[in-house]
């Protein structure tokens, strides 16, 4: 900078020497990189001339920097051999630089992005920049952040990192995805047991605090689980898949209802299966949203209320909604035959005679 400085007589006080150029403020000298941006031809000019009297080796470095890359740069994100600068074109790359003396922490500080201003150097197979920065502090939002985060990943299916100056032009290959392990599906011996194992909790917890009503209700739903394909009852542990099974027919029956008998919290199943309350919610809300499972639902309510569940009984008639119960016994006959309530009321009526 010094020798363009003497050609181009940027700055009006007499600069003696390099060492004389080096101790001007960044600001002054910035002055005298920026009008050389304009005359990179000068760099040629220096190699040839050799006024410092430079070995080869260090004339091809010079001769190296007319590859210089001068733009502004997010300051993005810094990994273990280099903190990666990402362009801000239209289609941006992603370099990977090398700090001089002193770390980049310091100069740009802790939190990144920065949007900086610089040029990065060729050097010995790696890229550095030419020790003078500009900074603009300015925060980024998480929409900004996200979407650098996207540029990034682009960049890198692009061209990677590039961390040698000239950069090819050659677009990276397409690498192929991994091909991942299929796993091997679980067999009719392994359903089966952890079936087994959970009906076999189900019963225990049934008969010990709530009836068999419930068991009967509970074994159907862990039955209609194992036969899903795939069967979600393979991921997780059996008793919270027990506990997720009782607390849903318990959902559906107002189990938590103090009026009813038998009465239970559905915290106090999670307890019974030893699990915790936020694991049984999570496999209630599962079961309920795979099976389309409702309050009052008539698949899933107990045998001994479904006289009392008005979703059993309320059927489209002629257009509108009615309980089929106040119907006529064609109309309940009708509706019996084709499977859309479990029973004819009359005759559930004389054969369980209040």
């Amino acid at each position: 900078m010094f020798f363009v400085n003497q050609r181009l007589q940027v700055l009006s006080d007499d600069v003696a020497s390099p060492d004389a150029f080096s101790s001007l403020s960044p600001e002054v000298r910035l002055k005298v990189r920026d009008a050389f941006l304009k005359h990179t031809d000068l760099i040629e000019e220096f190699a040839d001339e050799n006024p410092v009297h430079l070995p080869t080796d260090q004339l091809d470095i010079v001769r190296s920097w007319r590859h210089l890359v001068h733009a502004k740069f997010y300051v993005f994100r810094q990994l273990k051999k280099y903190m990666v600068f990402l362009s801000t074109d239209k289609q941006p790359i992603a370099y990977g630089v090398l700090a001089l003396s002193q770390p980049f922490e310091e100069l740009v500080g802790p939190y990144l992005p920065v949007l900086t201003e610089t040029v990065l150097l060729p050097f010995q197979g790696m890229i550095v920049y030419d020790g003078l920065m500009t900074s603009y502090r300015i925060s980024f939002g998480p929409g900004i952040r996200r979407s650098l985060n996207e540029n990034f990943k682009e960049a890198k299916t692009r061209h990677g990192i590039v961390t040698t100056l000239p950069m090819s032009d050659e677009p990276l290959p397409v690498r192929a995805p991994k091909a991942r392990p299929v796993p091997k599906p679980p067999s009719r011996e392994e359903k089966d047991e952890i079936l087994r194992v959970s009906i076999e909790m189900i019963d225990q917890f049934c008969r010990e605090h709530l009836n068999e009503e419930y068991a009967v209700l509970c074994r159907r739903l862990a039955e209609k689980l194992a036969r899903k394909r795939p069967s979600p009852l393979l991921h997780g542990s059996p008793n919270t898949w027990a506990s997720g099974i009782v607390r849903t027919i318990g959902w559906v029956n107002f189990l938590h209802d103090k009026s009813q008998t038998p009465y239970m919290r559905l915290s106090d199943i999670d307890a019974g299966f030893g699990i915790s309350e936020s694991g049984g919610a999570a496999k209630l809300a599962a079961i309920r949203k795979m099976l389309r499972i409702h309050p009052l639902d008539p698949n899933w309510t107990l045998p001994s209320r479904l006289e009392d569940n008005p979703m059993v009984w309320m059927l489209q008639v002629n257009g509108l909604m009615m309980d089929v119960r106040h119907a006529s016994r064609e109309v309940q006959e009708i509706a019996f035959n084709k499977g859309l309530i479990p029973y004819i009321p009359a005759d559930r009526q004389q054969s369980n005679p209040r």
